[in-house]
Order: C-alpha cells, then sequence, then structure tokens
C-alpha cells in the first residue's frame, strides 16, 4: 500500500486479495472517492470492474467483497485521523 495525506485529503493505493475479509465500516466525517484499477468486486451488492468509481459519503456503510485480486486507488476528504467505525 502506498498512502499520503494532508489536513485536507489523504491518498492511497490499496491492494486488497481474492476472498480478503474488509470489515463493514463507515466515516462520520469524511466523504471517501474510489477509483477500482483493477480486479473484480462487489460493494454494496454491486459489481464492480476496472474504470469503476465508487463513492461512500458521511455515514454510508462500505461492504466490500473482493472476488478477484484488487487495486483500489482511495481518496478520503478531509484526513481525519480515526475516522473509521467497523459496523
Amino acid at each position: 500500500m502506498s498512502h499520503d495525506k494532508t489536513s485536507d485529503f489523504e491518498i492511497g493505493i490499496l491492494n486488497h486479495y481474492k476472498n480478503e475479509k474488509w470489515p463493514k465500516h463507515f466515516h462520520k466525517e469524511a466523504v471517501e472517492i474510489n477509483v477500482l484499477l483493477s480486479g473484480k468486486m462487489i460493494i454494496n451488492g454491486k459489481i464492480l470492474t476496472p474504470g469503476n468509481i465508487f463513492v461512500f459519503e458521511k455515514n454510508e456503510i462500505a461492504d466490500p467483497e473482493f472476488l478477484e485480486d484488487c487495486t483500489i486507488v482511495c481518496v478520503k476528504t478531509p484526513s481525519i485521523p480515526g475516522d473509521k467505525y467497523e459496523v
């Protein structure tokens, strides 16, 4: 994983593996903007393929399922450490 941040935003390149368990979570203060670069996944019931963009608004629950190894660019704005809550 590669990651950088300022107080305005943080950006990371995330690698997730087929069948990886990633906890359902949400952010109270940040909006999360994601681009699936490679792989195939289901997010909140929708199948995503490379090039798909998906956004989580504040308090929206993310519930991913990785059907293949995936690489994702993730931008959260603003960057607030600790603003991740598991469901």
